[in-house]
């Protein structure tokens, strides 16, 4: 996308990062998910990791892989976020680490488990945050995310006929989309 002389290049994570003024919802991180602008609020992440570790040992890329799946793909956490509060709660007493196939598996200790039971009272702190958003809003942005990633890859490296092409594609689906608006709704 370019604006006067400048290109943008707004990726899946812009909006969720940065907002999107014009209001889209669960595309966001705002609207259906309660206006808000992070995922997880201060100490959520901590407790979601209790929570995965309470289904026994695992290490870090599968937690990052569990919150995302968990999730419903809206929430990517990164090796920047997983890995220091790991380390925190290490330095908590609340897990150990141990090696095994070179990697490093995280287990609760007891008063690991003791603080999870508390957290367990109440909703998984991703299921806080994606209750009451349609399960097709999320397949509607992620359809979206790869086009738009697909698209990225034909002005990266496609040639000039094929840029044209993908712009009338786009083009039509715009159209094709408002059009699906327009049409009077059927009742089942």
């Amino acid at each position: 996308m370019t604006c006067g002389t400048r290109a943008y290049a707004f990726g899946p994570w812009y909006f969720v990062r940065h907002g999107f003024r014009g209001g889209w919802g669960a595309w966001s991180g705002m609207g259906p998910l309660g206006g808000r602008r992070r995922f997880f609020e201060s100490g959520e992440v901590r407790l979601a990791i209790l929570s995965l570790l309470t289904e026994g040992p695992i290490h870090g890329y599968e937690i990052v892989k569990q919150l995302e799946q968990r999730s419903g793909g809206l929430y990517r956490a990164s090796a920047g976020t997983v890995y220091p509060t790991l380390q925190l709660l290490e330095d908590e007493g609340l897990v150990t680490a141990q090696e095994s196939d070179g990697k490093r598996l995280f287990s609760l200790t007891d008063p690991g488990r003791a603080e999870a039971a508390k957290a367990a009272e109440g909703p998984k702190p991703w299921e806080q945050v994606t209750k009451g958003v349609d399960p097709s809003a999320f397949a509607l942005r992620n359809a979206g995310w790869a086009v738009i990633s697909a698209a990225r890859q034909v002005v990266a490296v496609g040639t000039e006929e094929q840029k044209t092409r993908a712009v009338e594609l786009l083009d039509e689906t715009r159209r094709r989309l408002y059009g699906m608006l327009a049409e009077t709704p059927t009742q089942d």
